[in-house]
């Protein structure tokens, strides 16, 4: 067989891509031809960069070789994909160049386009304008040296990895002045200014959330609409929808103490640190293939059935993960339930059989509430409860606890590297 087709090939090298080889080598008694796209080095574990952002994770301890993660018998090909063409099945490299498939996986992750909020790009990573997201050790500088103000979170109108990382650095943000540095959190506005109707989607966790919110003293600012950052002056600009009252769409400040200018639909607040997540879009050589969807909100995103995981046009193509259109939470544990579905209906295509699982958009949003507090939102596509009925059993998932903290900094960490990434879960 020709080095440049395979019999599956697997675009990225991230969670998605490394579980699905791993299973489809563990669950398919035949020896498959995999290879895996991918030009990182490092293997980066995301989901701690909430925990570096407050200081206490070590970043180091969230990146690995990438070498070392690829299941034996895989070949990597180190390389940039830059076109997908699947009326010929074939992938595009910028060194490679064209290789070929039988089958195809798209794990290729979401990519940040600062360009699209204006004057980001100039202003990120200085000037206590900060992001989990890029630079979670950045993030905890600005943390430590904030003298008071106002403290702004925010988030883009595009979709986002984890909706609830931005809410998760303010709590952390807050409990830290309000443990260390009391005297900066007695003069400080933390405020949480963001796009969205509700802080949380299922009732019983944003009730909790609010609980939390009420009794921080946090500023919430729904409908706004981040489109502009000035750097040099610090201010922050939002659309908003000018046919409301502004108040109606505060909690927590209804006199606008903050005293945040109004003008024709839009909003400036003046901030004193800015943390955000970068607004985030599908790779070009996904958004611009045949292989993506052409309108809406999932612009761009992979267009495949929201079941199956199996592309609407091309049946031997698959996806999961970030970079997909489906209305489920861009999160590490929804590719934990994606990646036995994806890897089931692949098989039994191959086998010509029938696949018996299906994915009903779970999810896992783990927000850190606190320093030593976890609160473990799981839901599904209809923003139904959706908890792990063992932990249910043993600990009150409702509820923000210790349990869930100790979960999170050492046993998701643990489960991530030794069972997901070698396709055991």
């Amino acid at each position: 067989m020709s080095d440049n087709h395979h019999q599956i090939v697997i675009v990225g090298g991230g969670t998605g891509g490394i579980m699905v080889a791993a299973q489809l080598q563990r669950k398919s008694p035949k020896k498959l031809d995999i290879a895996i796209i991918d030009p990182s080095e490092t293997h980066a574990y995301q989901a701690a960069f909430t925990l570096v952002g407050a200081g206490t994770f070590d970043i180091k301890k969230t990146m690995r070789p990438e070498k070392n993660l690829i299941p034996p018998g895989c070949k990597w090909i180190k390389d940039k994909v830059v076109a997908i063409d699947p009326d010929k099945n074939e992938v595009k490299t910028e060194i490679e160049g064209s290789i070929s498939y039988d089958f195809l996986v798209l794990s290729p992750g979401v990519v940040y386009d600062l360009s699209l909020i204006e004057g980001l790009s100039d202003a990120m990573g200085k000037n206590d304008v900060c992001s989990n997201y890029m630079n979670p050790e950045y993030t905890w500088k600005v943390v430590q040296n904030f003298k008071g103000g106002t403290a702004l979170y925010t988030q883009p109108v595009t979709p986002i990895k984890c909706g609830g990382a931005p809410q998760k650095a303010m709590y952390m943000g807050e409990d830290y002045w309000r443990k260390y540095k009391k005297d900066v959190r007695a003069k400080t506005h933390v405020l949480y200014a963001f796009p969205g109707s509700v802080i949380f989607g299922v009732e019983v966790f944003k009730n909790r959330l609010l609980e939390i919110v009420d009794s921080k003293g946090l500023i919430l600012k729904h409908f706004h609409k981040l489109f502009k950052v000035d750097g040099e002056k610090k201010v922050a600009y939002f659309h908003y929808p000018a046919d409301q009252d502004y108040a109606s769409l505060t909690r927590n400040d209804p006199s606008n103490k903050l005293n945040c200018k109004e003008s024709n639909g839009v909003i400036e607040i003046k901030y004193d640190m800015l943390n955000l997540a970068p607004p985030q879009v599908a790779p070009r050589f996904l958004s611009e293939s045949k292989l993506s969807i052409k309108e809406g909100f999932m612009k761009g995103f992979g267009n495949v059935d929201k079941h199956t995981l199996q592309n609407r046009e091309y049946p031997n193509v698959f996806g999961l993960g970030d970079a997909m259109g489906i209305p489920a939470a861009k999160t590490g544990a929804a590719i934990r339930k994606q990646a036995p579905v994806l890897v089931d209906g692949l098989l039994a295509l191959m086998n010509n059989k029938k696949s018996k699982l299906s994915y009903n958009g779970y999810s896992s949003c783990p927000i850190v509430t606190g320093y030593g507090k976890m609160l473990l939102c799981e839901f599904d596509y209809d923003n139904n409860r959706d908890s792990d009925p063992l932990l249910s059993k043993l600990f009150d998932t409702t509820k923000d606890s210790r349990s869930m903290w100790i979960l999170k900094k050492y046993g998701l960490p643990f489960l991530y590297w030794n069972q997901m990434l070698k396709g055991k879960m």
